[in-house]
């Protein structure tokens, strides 16, 4: 039993998300498509809130952003915008949030995720 426990024990740590392997430079070439919307250089809000600083950051809280009630709601739920939650919501935020003003459709793909969430931290 204890052997069965040791190797479930060493599939998790030894499984890795694809966000821990991120490039933050392919990330920055992802995130071109989204500085229409954001920015990522400083705190000025766009269409959508400024992602400067995002990582770490309690969601629904750039300064001056009017938020969706929809999206004020979720916000309330966590912390902390941290890997699991940037991933969960770059895939699919529509899905994440019924009802956001986001019309983005998401990103598919998991490694160009892991980039752009790379990029992400490295703003902060």
């Amino acid at each position: 039993m204890k052997l069965v426990v040791l190797a479930g024990l060493v599939l998790v740590l030894g499984t890795s998300n694809s966000w821990a392997d991120g490039d933050a430079v392919k990330g920055e070439q992802v995130a071109k498509a989204c500085a229409a919307c954001h920015s990522f250089v400083d705190k000025a809000n766009k269409v959508g809130p400024s992602l400067l600083g995002i990582a770490g950051r309690k969601p629904g809280t750039a300064e001056g952003y009017n938020y969706s009630d929809p999206f004020k709601t979720y916000a309330a739920t966590f912390a902390a915008w941290d890997d699991a939650a940037l991933d969960a919501w770059l895939k699919d935020p529509r899905t994440v949030v019924k009802g956001t003003k986001m019309a983005f459709a998401g990103v598919k793909d998991d490694a160009t995720r892991a980039d752009l969430i790379a990029y992400l931290k490295s703003k902060n």
